[in-house]
């Protein structure tokens, strides 16, 4: 008889690189080797934190006003200078911040709900619900969407609410087209086909089939809308329709301290400063999901 010592017995391997990886424990993989994009992630993770309770990391209150230090340059009590009513302005580009980010993180999540929402019915019912849709997304692309968000704070005054009103009508069009499209593209390939020939249901299929394909590039649309969504507000804050005060904003602090750049230069640069960061930070972020999320990537 054989010895059965000679023939060990075969283990299995615990080892979890020999396990099979998933989509998105690869993209995240090819994410983290763009050292940008890592870098810029890191930033807005950091800038978020600060954020959410701006008061622990302000050195003063928001509009605290000292007149007594009024025009102060950077300093190491005053580390980005004080303005013309003496407040620091280090911790009004905290909340200056905080603003950007509730204007971007609003409208988006907004812009998800209806975009993704009007462009799923029209991808997943055809006929006159996707033709009333369609025509819907035409005649609001055929507006400037700046314009259409200029004139809608004219009518509706400035203010934060207003603001993510006004950028929320116009700005939802891509999103529904993108949704529409994709879904139209998912609806010929064999496992709907399947799942439809089984007799699932529309709800059921959206929900396990076609949403979890709709992932990817919703976040890249999302990722690359996000940054131009602030600079929006920056840029309406900047011309004097977008925020009101005393809330503070980036846009609203460069264009108070553009009078007098000449002398008091601080008041300026640091908001516009961290603003360029804030951006760059998110393109450097959005061009590294893109290139993670890319189906044609393969490791």
């Amino acid at each position: 008889m054989a010895n059965v010592a000679a023939y060990p017995r075969q283990r299995i391997s615990n080892d979890p690189i020999a396990r099979p990886r998933s989509v998105w424990g690869m993209a995240a993989q090819r994410f983290l080797r763009n050292r940008t994009a890592t870098v810029g992630l890191v930033f807005l993770v950091l800038i978020l934190l600060i954020t959410i309770v701006p008061g622990l990391f302000a050195r003063y209150g928001r509009d605290e006003a000292m007149f007594q230090d009024a025009w102060q340059g950077p300093s190491s009590r005053y580390w980005f200078g004080t303005d013309a009513l003496g407040r620091d302005v280090y911790t009004r580009i905290l909340y200056g911040v905080q603003t950007s980010l509730i204007v971007g993180l609003t409208t988006q999540a907004l812009l998800l709900i209806i975009g993704v929402g009007l462009g799923g019915v029209a991808g997943m019912s055809g006929g006159k619900v996707d033709f009333a849709i369609m025509r819907l997304v035409d005649i609001m692309a055929s507006f400037p969407q700046l314009l259409f968000t200029i004139l809608l704070m004219a009518t509706l005054g400035i203010g934060l609410r207003n603001i993510i009103i006004a950028l929320v009508v116009p700005g939802w069009v891509s999103l529904c087209q993108i949704t529409r499209a994709q879904i139209l593209s998912l609806r010929e390939t064999a496992f709907v086909e399947a799942a439809h020939m089984i007799g699932a249901r529309p709800g059921h299929i959206l929900r396990q089939h076609l949403i979890p394909n709709l992932i990817a590039p919703i976040i890249v649309n999302v990722s690359f809308t996000l940054p131009g969504i602030i600079m929006a507000e920056a840029g309406l804050s900047f011309l004097g329709a977008g925020i009101a005060k005393p809330r503070p904003s980036l846009g609203q602090m460069v264009a108070e301290g553009g009078q007098n750049i000449s002398y008091y230069w601080h008041l300026a640069l640091f908001p516009a400063l961290v603003l360029a960061l804030m951006i760059l930070a998110f393109a450097y972020v959005a061009d590294g999901l893109r290139d993670a999320l890319d189906p044609s990537q393969t490791n």
